[in-house]
């Protein structure tokens, strides 16, 4: 099964196309034209029954100097099987759609990043007949962004930045300084960005860190209801109704977040889902619910008892 931290980080650039062609400018330093358009293909590359072959994120990028196929392939650990994968993916596409398809890499390994960076070379050495060189982003060449004011410039990158440095030593600072970037944009894309960086947090006390982080910030203390809950309890001093709303806040907020992430990447969520999600008040099943949006293909498969 396909992990939710996988998903998340090529997801990311389906949730912002224009970080995928910043990051091909200002990390990697590759002189890419701006997109005047982005549009999501669709990503099933099988052609013969028997063998399905599917890229993570497929979009293209219509620009000035050309339109591009941009290809990018969320990579865990070294897989040498992709030495034959890749060049398939990008002949299959430059046949079907006769458009310049590009590589790009995306890991959290530092050892993944440099094994992904190394040039594919197929046929005679010295007369290679094809050549594939991806562009990879990782821990390497992503930059650190510590800095609160740096990252309310540049919330995706911001998120990007958490998502390849989530286990590494300056996490802490990272996602402090995301957690208060988040609460300068809107809170539908906040909510979607929040479930990525989650997804992608594989360090437990990175991953506890962020979600205190949202549980004080995003999720509940900004939810409408937490401040109908806190004026009841100053005016009745009901302790235990405040705590209780409290927890109903994070409920109402955490359901709301899935059915968002659902709902953007573009999946229908039937009456009954919905209602099902809305009434919901057991955190734990709600994060698991959200764990499965992020890489669902039905929303009926929010429900699967695997």
């Amino acid at each position: 099964m396909v992990s939710s931290s996988h998903e998340a980080l090529h997801q990311i650039f389906q949730k912002d196309p224009t970080l995928l062609t910043k990051a091909l400018q200002k990390v990697l330093h590759v002189p890419f034209p701006e997109p005047r358009e982005f549009a999501a293909l669709n990503v099933d590359l099988t052609e013969i029954e028997p063998v399905e072959r599917r890229v993570d994120t497929l979009l293209r990028a219509e620009t000035d100097e050309g339109t591009y196929l941009l290809v990018v392939e969320s990579q865990g650990k070294v897989d040498d099987r992709k030495r034959g994968s890749w060049p398939y993916y990008l002949s299959y596409l430059y046949e079907k759609y006769r458009c310049e398809p590009v590589l790009i890499v995306i890991t959290q390994s530092s050892r993944t990043e440099r094994w992904a960076a190394r040039p594919i070379r197929l046929g005679f050495p010295g007369w290679e007949s094809l050549t594939v060189r991806p562009l990879v982003l990782g821990p390497d060449n992503v930059p650190v962004i510590a800095d609160e004011k740096q990252a309310e410039l540049d919330v995706p990158l911001a998120v990007l930045s958490a998502m390849t440095h989530g286990r590494g030593p300056q996490a802490p600072a990272i996602l402090e300084s995301l957690a208060a970037a988040l609460r300068t944009i809107d809170p539908d894309s906040a909510a979607v960005f929040v479930q990525f960086v989650d997804s992608c947090l594989t360090d437990p006390q990175a991953k506890q860190m962020w979600r205190d982080l949202m549980t004080a910030v995003q999720y509940f203390w900004r939810h409408p209801l937490a401040e109908q809950v806190r004026e009841e309890g100053r005016e009745q001093g009901l302790e235990q109704g405040l705590e209780q709303g409290r927890e109903e806040g994070r409920a109402e907020a955490k359901a709301e977040m899935v059915l968002r992430v659902l709902e953007w990447r573009g999946i229908p969520v039937p009456d009954s889902v919905r209602e099902c999600v809305s009434t919901c008040t057991d955190l734990g099943q709600l994060e698991v619910w959200a764990q499965r949006a992020v890489h669902a293909t039905d929303a009926a498969e929010l429900f699967d008892t695997e």
